[in-house]
């Protein structure tokens, strides 16, 4: 399949920011497909035979496997139950939104140093504070799912004056940023792990820039398989390195529960993960636009519903001990490429992702990835982040010679890499908190007189940038 981009139709219907419909169906009135799909894309309320659904729902599943399976495990959560829950969410999701929004949730990048400051996890092995994580996550799945409600009723441009892009693309680069230093210490422990998280990155990079297609899709997942391989010769077979164990795998049932944990509800914490929820309101606006512009369907009625439905599927995750979720980009690429936006697909991928989470042998296979190799991988995946934030500025032009961009810009990254943080009261903001807030009062304070910028949530995402390799916040 081609991997070069092809002109994106512009809307068929205005952009706005108009509440959803009052008098309207919740599901639109699906049809079946007719016509050549090498040719003509299947639209939102459109379904393909059961056949051609399996394969393309399996694709789905595939997309979204490398990072879901990754943001857990750099957050100390059990990946198992994690592929579970994005599987219902990615379900409930669908039933929610009415069928309108072609989405899978999985885990997102966004919680990893906002949980890491709350629970102090060291980024190795399970999280012994797990519950604490929890506790904040559900908090912010309110937070969130509150945003949608409000959403829903008025729409969504006092989120586009509240958050443009000299403010959205500094809380994505200041994630990636503040997220660095502990990713470099874990691969640090010894030169071995040093080497083996430089074959990581060499592995996956390769992936990135060297194939095509649903392939390039699937960079984690095959550079963590590629890099995998090799540890095992270096480790097991030629023993310079502490060798992967795989009597795990042997004793794992291959059907059985994945094992669910209790959350535990701390101020503090709560304090330090629910603004998570401004980064994922940000983050799935923009891809509901992309999504939009594809189609050539006005979407913005249903994005209160998306917001709403994602905030809900967060805290029900949580509830059991699973991650907090977002809309993938991957599969927002997958659908670039296939040209399939029907919703029924997504149904498909969730429940494949449920068969997944309900093998412990899956899961045990998932275990014996070494600390090399998922510091490495978490190198190359928060620089992306980090590079991701910059991007905005550029594709919407962000004019630096102002003193107020500067400013913000400025004050809110240094605050995010140093993890300078503010305390109210015992309340501990955090880094990333503290440095949000920044960005968006200065935002407030030094540009209340200018009229707003086009923020980076209605920029229309061009399939160009959507084929490029670009992670989840």
């Amino acid at each position: 399949m081609s991997n070069k981009p092809s002109q994106v139709p512009e809307p068929l219907i205005p952009e706005t920011s108009e509440p959803m419909p009052q008098k309207e169906s919740w599901f639109p009135k699906f049809k079946p497909y007719h016509g050549n799909i090498d040719q003509t894309p299947v639209q939102i309320d459109e379904y393909l035979p059961a056949g051609k659904s399996l394969v393309l729902g399996l694709q789905h599943a595939f997309a979204m496997f490398g990072a879901t399976v990754l943001a857990p495990l750099l957050m100390g959560f059990d990946p198992n139950l994690t592929i579970f829950i994005t599987g219902i969410g990615t379900i409930l999701f669908f039933l929610i939104t009415g069928g309108r929004l072609p989405s899978y949730l999985g885990s997102s990048f966004a919680f990893i140093a906002a949980v890491a400051v709350a629970t102090g996890y060291n980024g190795v092995g399970a999280n012994p504070n797990i519950g604490v994580a929890l506790g904040g996550t559900i908090a912010c799945g309110i937070v969130y799912a509150l945003i949608g409600l409000v959403v829903m009723r008025t729409g969504t441009a006092w989120i586009e004056k509240l958050m443009p892009p000299i403010v959205t693309g500094a809380i994505v680069m200041i994630i990636g940023l503040n997220l660095a230093p502990v990713t470099i210490k874990s691969v640090a422990a010894n030169s071995f792990d040093s080497w083996m998280a430089v074959v990581t990155i060499l592995c996956i990079s390769a992936i990135a820039v060297f194939t095509k297609g649903m392939l390039r899709r699937l960079l984690l997942l095959v550079g963590l398989c590629a890099a995998y391989v090799v540890y095992f010769l270096f480790a097991n077979v030629m023993g310079w390195g502490k060798p992967i164990d795989f009597s795990p795998i042997a004793q794992a049932a291959w059907f059985g529960l994945p094992t669910f944990h209790t959350p535990v509800f701390e101020a503090n914490a709560m304090l330090l993960i629910a603004p998570v929820a401004l980064i994922l309101v940000a983050e799935n606006l923009g891809h509901f636009k992309a999504v939009s512009a594809m189609t050539g369907r006005n979407l913005s009625p249903y994005m209160g519903r998306g917001f709403f439905a994602d905030g809900l599927c967060t805290t029900l995750s949580a509830s059991v001990g699973g991650t907090g979720m977002t809309t993938y980009a991957e599969n927002i690429g997958v659908m670039a490429v296939t040209k399939v936006y029907s919703t029924t697909i997504f149904v498909i991928a969730g429940l494949f992702a449920i068969l997944l989470g309900l093998s412990p042998k899956f899961g045990a296979v998932i275990h014996t990835i070494p600390v090399a190799l998922l510091g490495g991988a978490s190198i190359v995946v928060f620089g992306l982040i980090t590079v991701a934030g910059a991007k905005i500025w550029i594709d919407h032009k962000v004019d630096f010679s102002k003193n107020s961009m500067l400013i913000i810009a400025a004050v809110s990254l240094i605050m995010g890499a140093g993890n300078f943080s503010l305390h109210i009261g015992s309340f501990d903001l955090g880094g990333i908190g503290t440095a949000t807030l920044a960005a968006i009062f200065l935002n407030l304070l030094l540009n209340r007189n200018e009229s707003p910028q086009p923020s980076a949530t209605t920029h229309h995402t061009t399939e160009k940038e959507i084929h490029s390799v670009l992670p989840h916040s």
